[in-house]
């Protein structure tokens, strides 16, 4: 499947900001309320120094990640910047999406957030939507979904994961030190991270 990969990035970017209040207004609960403000400035950044003409989806993700890193504060910057430099590698010199690129750009993701971040699962974080999503991307493909229908999927299980955050306690960052008043708010990062799953999504729906 094609991708335009600078719509694509415009298109996260209209959704980011489109819910900077809400991201924020969640960050506030557990955080320092700074969630969506950050995450808007970053990708505003991006769409100002990424090359509409560039087709080469690594280069577009790889910039997009050294634009998050250097403009999103807090922790945010460090991880989705990771995230996207590491999904900008396994996308290196590619113009397409197939379901391989994606699923393996969903493993270099979290493999990037988990060692930068030192998070795993059930932390409270953007894992527990981003990796549930990835394994069952995997299980759909496997069943011989196309990509759309696994990505449907994948979403769906990045919502639960969202739902899931509220009922578990908080470790990393600063909402672990609020305890177990945590519990009970959803977690900004698999907010966010769930949301781009869905641009994503349905941007390539509309390809």
């Amino acid at each position: 499947m094609s991708s335009r990969i600078f719509d694509c990035i415009s298109r996260i970017n209209d959704t980011i900001t489109e819910n900077k209040d809400f991201l924020t207004d969640l960050d506030r609960e557990i955080g320092d309320a700074d969630h969506g403000v950050n995450m808007a400035r970053g990708f505003h950044a991006v769409i100002e120094k990424v090359p509409q003409e560039e087709t080469d989806i690594g280069a577009v993700l790889k910039k997009t990640g050294m634009t998050l890193l250097s403009t999103v504060g807090g922790a945010s910057g460090p991880l989705y910047g990771t995230a996207y430099i590491e999904a900008g590698k396994v996308m290196a010199g590619k113009t397409e999406v197939t379901s391989e690129d994606l699923s393996a750009v969903l493993k270099a993701a979290i493999a990037g957030i988990q060692k930068r971040g030192k998070a795993v699962r059930g932390e409270k974080t953007m894992l527990d939507s981003l990796i549930p999503a990835s394994e069952t991307f995997d299980a759909k493909t496997a069943e011989g979904a196309d990509l759309i229908t696994a990505l449907d999927a994948a979403c769906e299980e990045a919502e639960k994961g969202i739902e899931y955050t509220k009922t578990i306690r908080a470790t990393k960052g600063r909402a672990s030190y609020l305890g177990d008043r945590s519990i009970g708010h959803q977690d900004p990062g698999a907010t966010s991270l769930t949301l781009t799953l869905e641009t994503v999504r349905d941007f390539l729906k509309g390809e």
